[in-house]
């Protein structure tokens, strides 16, 4: 299978590629840290069919379009590439803002305007949204991130609608914490905080099983449902707690 997997360069990004280097798949590594990159492709080529690195920041849609083009037929996209500006009651800037958004919302459109149509054509293939627990909960403190996770899910539910009919499965993973650079700002005792090679493990075999959805841990999830069904009094009142 060809692979493309986006924020490849370390933490979660970096250990799909480590779960799925095998002699029968080619990746495709998309990151911006060129020397993560090359770092990772000698550390699994040996275990690899073959392993494309591809630099550049996904922010930079018109060059990050012109490098799909370039792609061959691909069977599995992750879009994992994401950035929060962790947890603060300080107001981001409109450029934070705008920043993350980019990220974790317009730069995986930038990738499925030019992939989904070849997708489409072959009527087989995956595509991986990573979102977040933290899309279904917004905290005052993670507003920004929340509601791109959010935009996230809303997005990807498009995208299957319309393209489930054409034999392609759209998947949306939403992680709680999971051992990684985005976590690791985390300044608080992240409740069930699992290892990004664990973490990475669940969400391979949710991808294998073609899941449309997948939530997890599921203790993390039912906490956070049960939650949202709570009176708003009630749920403000522990959000001021927690905060």
């Amino acid at each position: 299978m060809k692979i493309l997997i986006t924020g490849a360069s370390s933490g979660l990004g970096a250990e799909f590629a480590r779960q799925y280097a095998t002699t029968e798949n080619e990746l495709f590594l998309l990151a911006r840290r060129e020397e993560r990159l090359v770092a990772l492709k000698n550390e699994l080529q040996e275990r690899c069919k073959n392993i494309t690195p591809i630099c550049l920041d996904v922010t930079a849609f018109e060059g990050l379009q012109e490098q799909m083009k370039k792609l061959p037929d691909i069977d599995i996209v992750i879009l994992n590439a994401g950035i929060s500006i962790g947890h603060s009651n300080v107001v981001p800037t409109i450029a934070e803002f705008k920043k993350l958004y980019d990220v974790n919302v317009l730069a995986n459109h930038a990738i499925l305007e030019i992939l989904l149509p070849k997708i489409s054509a072959k009527r087989s293939g995956k595509v991986v949204f990573i979102s977040s627990l933290a899309s279904l909960f917004s905290m005052p403190s993670s507003k920004v991130y929340s509601s791109s996770k959010r935009a996230l899910n809303a997005y990807a539910e498009g995208v299957r609608y319309k393209y489930s009919p054409h034999g392609i499965k759209v998947i949306t993973i939403l992680p709680g914490f999971i051992k990684s650079e985005l976590t690791d700002k985390n300044e608080f005792a992240m409740p069930f905080l699992l290892s990004t090679k664990e973490g990475v493990s669940r969400m391979k075999q949710a991808i294998d099983k073609g899941k449309e959805f997948y939530a997890f841990p599921l203790r993390f999830y039912l906490i956070i449902r049960l939650f949202n069904l709570l009176p708003s009094f009630l749920s403000q009142r522990i959000v001021n707690y927690l905060s």
